[in-house]
């Protein structure tokens, strides 16, 4: 729910957009919800996993729009905490979104915020270090 929260008041070309929210039919079965994001063809992890060779033009257009995405989430005083090439969608146009706001959160909420967040191949030093005080600093750094 809090990455509904949160996407629903993010509006920018780099962010995946929220087409609908399918709630479940019977209030008293809540259990699933349905969320439809805008369609995107692949993610990097794929192409990076892929045959397809990435020109230096494309990694730098590709660095370029994850840069531009991350300033508006900063901008909005949010950490998405979880950045990796699964979480970053493209389409046949080079065209790139970031999503998974799954572990996002508020840099502004006064509750504790766990250190076991970022995938282990991401996680920056100060949260392999266990530190429960960390900044937008650890999404720069899984870039």
């Amino acid at each position: 729910l809090r990455e509904i929260k949160l996407l629903r008041h993010m509006d920018h070309e780099n962010i995946v957009a929220i087409r609908d929210i399918i709630p479940p039919p019977q209030r008293e079965a809540f259990n699933d919800v349905y969320i439809a994001y805008e369609l995107m063809d692949t993610d990097l992890h794929q192409i990076i996993r892929s045959n397809q060779g990435l020109s230096e033009e494309h990694c730098q257009y590709f660095l370029y729009q994850i840069l531009r995405g991350l300033k508006y989430i900063h901008s909005a005083n949010v950490l998405h905490r979880d950045l990796k090439p699964s979480n970053l969608l493209l389409n046949a146009n080079c065209d790139l979104k970031i999503c998974d706001f799954g572990l996002a959160r508020v840099t502004s909420e006064t509750d504790f915020m766990t250190e076991y967040v970022v995938t282990r191949w991401y996680r920056p030093p100060e949260l392999l270090l266990n530190s429960s005080d960390y900044t937008a600093a650890i999404d720069v750094w899984s870039v």
